[in-house]
């Protein structure tokens, strides 16, 4: 992967120590992979849970092994957080690690609270105590609801979330905001917009509809396939995050948007994975989802214009490319 604008950004920075939560999960990887390539010191704290099976994320550390120190533990386990902030002296965080997926918080609400609104109380802590430079937030398109508005603005208000991963995502951005107007910590909190690519968890929908089509499956819709999401493919979603990381210009804190700009409905997501997979899906329809909203739009004009954030990849071009990764992987399988 090349990241063109972390090199515009960084290529004369000094080499920093980074932490970086949920490294080993799907963004994180790609995250850990581009710090590392630009000379960077990265440690990983991720608990390798059993959300999806723990050898997908064994396998997306696999070009890091030896490059990175990985700690596994629970960021919700204040000992584990300062265990490793009592180690190492970071020049800043990532904070990736969540419990994620709209539709299994609303099963174990429990659990999401505590992962997620603990564990980053607990970071955001061990930064106000260990003289931490700046925290980037993994946030969530989620956290938008039902808005009627579209695209989604950062300046939109916030009245209505739908889950309960979404509310602990929201709650994570308020956090962060009390840290930076308290303890004057640079916080910069990234409303992703349905992520994917190489790597992509195995519960979302593009893997999902690409092994079941390349392994002559059916394929759940849930609705009318009316609902639409904002795809983005994860090469630009890491150079929003480096860029993010950067940016030191205006306010200690800041919401960004990154998304892809556009909407593709679900029905047209299906049309794509079939044409870049070459066969026809054969589909179970089921009820809408519980959780699940409507459509997400992302306006991403305050990344463009703060950040110089630009989305690279058509929906088109990231699907075949998905599908020509996992059809490679397929074939190291056989």
């Amino acid at each position: 992967m090349s990241f063109a604008l972390l090199s515009t950004l960084s290529t004369n920075s000094p080499s920093r120590k980074y932490l970086v939560t949920g490294g080993a999960g799907f963004i994180g990887s790609h995250l850990c992979e581009a710090l590392v390539a630009d000379g960077h010191q990265v440690v990983i704290l991720d608990d390798f849970n059993d959300y999806y099976d723990p050898a997908v994320k064994e396998n997306n550390l696999a070009s890091l092994r030896g490059k990175v120190e990985i700690v596994r533990g629970d960021i919700s386990d204040d000992a584990v957080v300062v265990d490793v902030f009592t180690r190492h002296q970071f020049d800043g965080v990532f904070h990736l690690a969540a419990r994620a997926g709209v539709r299994p918080s609303i099963a174990n609400p429990r659990l999401y609270f505590s992962t997620n609104m603990d564990g980053t109380l607990n970071l955001l802590e061990a930064c106000r105590y260990n003289g931490v430079k700046f925290f980037v937030f993994a946030s969530s398109s989620s956290v938008y609801g039902v808005s009627k508005k579209v695209p989604f603005a950062e300046t939109d208000p916030i009245e209505r979330t739908i889950s309960p991963y979404a509310a602990t995502k929201l709650a994570g951005e308020q956090m962060c905001s009390n840290y930076s107007h308290l303890f004057g910590l640079r916080c910069a909190c990234l409303r992703f917009f349905t992520v994917y690519g190489p790597r992509q968890r195995p519960d979302l929908a593009i893997s999902k509809f690409t092994s079941a089509l390349l392994h002559d499956r059916s394929i759940d819709r849930y609705g009318s396939g009316s609902t639409a999401r904002d795809y983005t493919y994860v090469e630009d979603i890491v150079s929003g995050i480096l860029a993010a990381a950067e940016y030191t210009e205006q306010s200690p804190f800041e919401i960004f948007n990154l998304g892809g700009a556009a909407t593709t409905t679900l029905n047209e997501l299906i049309g794509l994975v079939e044409s870049a997979v070459g066969k026809k899906a054969v589909i179970n329809d089921l009820p809408d989802q519980p959780g699940d909203v409507p459509r997400t739009f992302a306006d991403v004009a305050k990344a463009e214009k703060l950040l110089g954030y630009h989305a690279m990849t058509p929906i088109r071009e990231g699907i075949l490319k998905y599908v020509e990764w996992q059809r490679g992987m397929l074939s190291t399988e056989d």
